[in-house]
């Protein structure tokens, strides 16, 4: 069959022949039809990300849409080594696969699936969101960030405030759903001072933070100052496009009720996560949530390796 092959670290992929997978007990096979390029599928590329294996050859995509023998579409994730998305035909465990709901295409169902499942089960799994509490969401410009304002609104959130960098796709957000935008700055001062004033009116109830680095810094540190509400601020780490590391003072976690929550791969218990991907692919039916989105051929794998556009989701259709 063909597929997309990462023959070495650090290397794109090329477009050619690979092995043909057989499924094994408690597997089905999958014709694929669309697969998403993510920062995660990149990172595994790269060895750079905590779940890679690190062997070669394999194929990349940790998940797809495709069609079973059977007939029925579905959406699978982590397809087994060596086999990833990113071919004409992979394997997955049956318990790894999610029925297709009526009203979403295969692309954007594949574009929207790990996105959404992030904020999905951020807000209803780990936070346990109440109806009209107040969410925060740390780098809302990029995909994940457009779905979880949207979702926030969907699961009840009273107010939604949106940060990024990117002025005119945080205008954007008040489209989507977002009640305020606040641009982040590299003024660490002025930038606690903004999230100061933007959590002034009401507080915080939930976070959900995309960057972690500098801004979860001066997010944190604003809400350890901040008028004690007498509940919890529940923090939801999901994502470090802002960098690997904060520093974390003693005063921020004594001096407000604060709880810091994973939600990622190996926080949350498989069955959880295909819970959430179910429910959040039934909620974008119909148009129910929104994804930009740019379907490639897979054969232009290594043309489209490195795109990075925040907003519109790369999807390989075979």
């Amino acid at each position: 069959m063909k597929a997309a092959v990462v023959e070495s670290a650090g290397h794109a992929p090329v477009y050619k022949d690979f092995a043909e997978p057989q499924a094994e007990t408690g597997e089905v096979a999958i014709d694929v039809m669309a697969a998403p390029l993510s920062q995660v599928t990149r990172a595994r590329a790269s060895g750079a990300h905590y779940s890679a294996a690190n062997t070669f050859p394999f194929v990349p995509g940790i998940d797809g849409v495709g069609r079973r023998a059977d007939g029925k579409l579905v959406y699978f994730v982590l397809p087994r080594a060596p086999f990833g998305g990113m071919a004409e035909r992979t394997v997955a465990r049956e318990s790894f696969c999610v029925p297709l709901p009526d009203g979403i295409d295969a692309v954007t169902a594949a574009a929207m699936a790990i996105p959404a499942m992030s904020s999905w089960m951020g807000l209803k799994t780990q936070a346990r969101l109440a109806a009209g509490e107040v969410v925060l969401i740390n780098g809302a410009t990029g995909t994940s960030g457009r779905l979880a304002v949207q979702i926030a609104k969907r699961l009840g959130a009273g107010k939604v405030i949106a940060t990024g960098r990117n002025k005119d796709t945080l205008a954007a957000l008040k489209t989507l759903g977002a009640d305020v935008v606040l641009p982040l700055n590299d003024d660490g001062d002025a930038l606690e001072a903004d999230f100061a004033r933007a959590i002034a009116d009401g507080g915080v109830d939930v976070i959900l933070d995309y960057l972690w680095g500098p801004s979860a810094e001066r997010l944190l540190a604003a809400i350890a100052k901040s008028k004690n509400t007498g509940r919890a601020a529940r923090f939801v780490q999901i994502g470090a496009s802002g960098g690997a590391t904060i520093e974390l003072p003693y005063s921020v976690i004594r001096s407000y009720p604060l709880q810091m929550i994973g939600c990622g791969i190996g926080s949350v218990p498989y069955d959880v996560m295909l819970r959430s991907i179910a429910e959040s692919l039934q909620a974008g039916a119909n148009g129910g949530l929104v994804v930009e989105t740019r379907a490639m051929p897979l054969v232009s794998i290594a043309e489209h390796w490195n795109d990075t556009s925040s907003t519109v989701r790369t999807v390989f259709v075979t």
